[in-house]
């Protein structure tokens, strides 16, 4: 896992007023960090444009022109002028070794963005907007100094420079895993800036996942029989195919018995037990999947409510005020999974305060440190193209999946992923991290079209899931 931060200007203070570093030190790390990056993908004599801003992102940029002059090609392009007194000097001294600035840009080897970077907050203007649909129209090798210009801290502008790699600077931030600019950050590189990760770095209290924190439930004990791995229950409701997926997906990830809890007669695959009624051995629940209707609320009193069984809610299960009483349950292991239309349902119901999609995902982390404040022993995992994962304020980011995943049922996969885990024990933290990872883990080994995989296709993958 590594830290992420909201921004790092209390970071960089820290170097200043704890280790005596200076703005051009780091300024200069920075741009080393740029430099390495285009030096080991780039031969000498390469082409590399720079544009840069009025600031200290700018001058990002002007160090590096700086720093590659004499081994490539480099064109800086100040289209504004600089401002900042930083600028300033660092537009001198690339000056003196030879530097020359560029009155236009044309295509090159190497694209450098380093107009504006972090912290923007309003669109763009109407020169900014033109340069950067000339930059994203050039063919080159597209880098973002710290962050895409056009990509916000309150997510994507109408017009953003499209990166295929942004170095950001010291520490990871929150905007480059903002959904609404998913598809702009290309490649994330973190460099230094002078010093250690571990000296720059304060207490995290948001990690980025990454493959090798997965870790599968491998069966180690060979005295064991399916006792052993638990007994997940499903609720298979009016959509029973939602059910019976979650109900696969449960199975193959490991629990020792999986039934699903059925209002009338099916048909589902051979290892898959049903019941009318939630079995006595059960050891986790999930519902909502595909739900409806279909349960009358005496039933689900006696054998959700009034369960104490770890449990997955999704879905369905939303919309039921009944059912988000769980919620209120603090001695229960709960895992939440609601993608953004569902959670503005869920939490109209829950509080009666009205939020819109939009503000979903132009506010995820606000939103799910929001449900925190309220819920805290509650884990919610808030689906999108950056799942968010939090429970007593610890937030997590899945950055790893893709757009495999974009079909009816995946959730129902993930879903039943999470209560298989539940089932053998696993923590409702610990199951919704680990069934994110195995999720997104198998849908990017899939190798069949991007548009085609199917839910069934991605259980078949969790099956050949293998430690790394």
């Amino acid at each position: 896992m590594q830290k992420v931060f909201k921004d790092c200007y209390a970071l960089d203070q820290k170097c200043y007023e704890q280790y005596g570093l200076t703005e051009d030190i780091l300024m200069e790390h920075a741009a080393t960090g740029m430099a390495n990056y285009i030096r080991k993908h780039f031969t000498h004599g390469c082409s590399v444009l720079i544009v840069s801003g009025v600031g200290n992102n700018g001058a990002d940029g002007i160090v590096l022109a700086r720093q590659l002059h004499g081994d490539y090609d480099v064109r800086l392009h100040i289209p504004f002028a600089v401002k900042s007194q930083m600028a300033k000097l660092q537009l001198d001294r690339a000056m003196r070794v030879g530097v020359k600035e560029v009155d236009s840009i044309e295509d090159a080897d190497v694209i450098v963005d380093a107009l504006l970077g972090a912290g923007l907050n309003k669109p763009l203007n109407e020169n900014t907007e033109h340069i950067v649909h000339q930059l994203n129209a050039f063919n080159g090798h597209k880098v973002a100094c710290d962050i895409p210009t056009g990509a916000g801290s309150i997510g994507l502008m109408p017009v953003s420079f499209v990166a295929d790699v942004t170095v950001t600077m010291g520490a990871r931030t929150e905007a480059l895993y903002m959904d609404e600019n998913k598809d702009v950050v290309g490649d994330i590189l973190c460099v230094g800036l002078g010093v250690s990760a571990s000296l720059y770095e304060t207490e995290g209290f948001t990690w980025l996942l990454e493959q090798s924190d997965l870790n599968l439930p491998m069966r180690l004990q060979q005295n064991s029989h399916k006792g052993s791995y638990g007994h997940a229950a499903v609720f298979c409701g009016e959509k029973e195919g939602a059910g019976i997926i979650s109900g696969m997906a449960a199975a193959t990830f490991g629990a020792g018995l999986t039934t699903l809890v059925v209002h009338e007669k099916i048909i589902p695959p051979a290892y898959l037990m049903h019941s009318t009624v939630v079995p006595d051995s059960a050891s986790s629940l999930a519902i909502g999947m595909g739900l409806g209707g279909h349960f009358e609320s005496e039933f689900l009193e006696k054998y959700v409510l009034k369960s104490h069984l770890p449990i997955v809610l999704d879905a369905d299960a939303f919309l039921s005020p009944e059912l988000l009483t769980v919620l209120e349950q603090k001695d229960r292991e709960i895992v939440i999974t609601p993608h953004p239309k569902e959670f503005v349902i869920m939490w109209k119901n829950l509080t009666e305060e009205e939020l819109t999609v939009a503000d979903v995902q132009s506010k995820r982390f606000e939103i799910v440190r929001m449900f925190n404040a309220k819920y805290p022993h509650v884990t919610l995992l808030l689906k999108g193209a950056n799942t968010l994962i939090i429970q007593e304020e610890q937030c997590y980011i899945n950055a790893l999946g893709s757009a495999k995943l974009s079909k009816g049922g995946s959730g129902d996969v993930l879903s039943g992923l999470i209560v298989s885990l539940l089932a053998q024990g696993y923590s409702a933290i610990d199951a919704a991290l680990q069934a994110s990872l195995a999720l997104v883990t198998a849908a990017n080994a899939y190798d069949g079209s991007s548009y085609a995989m199917l839910p069934t296709d991605v259980i078949a993958e969790v099956a050949k899931l293998e430690v790394s």
